[in-house]
């Protein structure tokens, strides 16, 4: 393992410890301890809960849960009980003076929370919050189906195409910032005409996070849409959003009239490339050319209603 990439998780860990010890439940001069507010936060979110449940979530020795519960016990926060279904299991439940207490720390932690927040601007917010998805997406239990949205950009949302299409494709394809300029200006032309009934942008989300787009613009004839900026991070692939993306533009040509869609592409986009084939497209045209640094093959896909 790289030692600069271990140091710099350590980096972090020591950050993180000390962001957390600001924003604990149960910071030291508090009445509750962190393992008390904790119990406190997980009965008031299930009600009853078996204690080998509550052991299991909060990763406790049956002997130090047991002397926890005690001491909650004994300031009447808490009641311990044996199930009517199973007498060998116990429950655990909260007092209402133990509701009560939750609400108050819960409302502290909040105001915390929201202290710590109001010190960034909205956009550096926004990426705090992604970093933390970020990390319990690769450091948690992962959804097995992640939410997929498809909806109208929002201001920002075609600027964002641009700034992906240009970073995406010079890391992975060596395309210069010609290749940007000519997104720029087609995205330009979508926000010119956001007014024409006859095209389309979605912005493709998962889990509410920005990971692909795609337009449907007017072609070469009054019969002909062509589809345009089909982008897709890398987060996304598996998910099913280049197919879902392609079969939403595809749709929305054929119920505004149009006979036909064109796409252009180049070759070394083998995932887009099966994508649009599986979706009925098929070449009809290419010729080589370098216009974004590297030697390129474009090529004309065409689908017919």
């Amino acid at each position: 393992m790289n030692d600069e990439r271990v140091a710099a998780v350590r980096s972090f860990n020591r950050l993180y410890t000390a962001v957390i010890g600001v924003l604990d439940e149960g910071p030291a001069d508090a009445e509750y301890s962190l393992p008390e507010a904790r119990v406190l936060f997980e009965l008031a979110h299930q009600d009853p809960m078996p204690v080998t449940d509550l052991r299991k979530r909060l990763d406790l020795d049956a002997g130090y849960a047991s002397r926890l519960l005690a001491r909650l016990e004994s300031r009447g926060l808490i009641v311990r009980e044996r199930s009517e279904e199973d007498a060998r299991r116990q429950l655990v439940r909260p007092t209402a003076a133990g509701r009560d207490a939750f609400a108050v720390l819960n409302r502290r932690s909040a105001d915390r929370i929201g202290g710590l927040l109001r010190r960034f601007a909205d956009k550096d917010q926004q990426r705090l919050l992604a970093a933390m998805r970020t990390i319990g997406d690769l450091v948690g239990d992962r959804r097995r189906d992640p939410a997929l949205v498809l909806r109208p950009p929002r201001p920002g949302d075609l600027g964002w195409v641009v700034e992906r299409h240009g970073a995406l494709y010079a890391r992975e394809y060596g395309f210069d910032a010609r290749f940007e300029a000519l997104v720029a200006r087609i995205a330009a032309d979508f926000l010119a005409a956001h007014d024409d009934p006859r095209q389309a942008f979605w912005i493709a989300e998962l889990d509410g996070e920005r990971v692909g787009g795609i337009g449907c613009g007017r072609g070469p004839d009054a019969d002909t849409a062509k589809l345009r900026l089909l982008l897709l991070e890398p987060s996304a692939r598996g998910h099913g959003v280049g197919k879902r993306l392609v079969t939403e533009c595809v749709e929305f040509a054929r119920a505004h009239g149009y006979r036909a869609m064109e796409l252009s592409t180049v070759s070394v986009l083998g995932a887009a490339r099966s994508i649009y084939r599986a979706a009925g497209f098929r070449l009809v045209g290419e010729h080589d050319f370098d216009d974004w640094g590297p030697k390129l093959t474009d090529e004309t896909w065409r689908l017919e209603f």
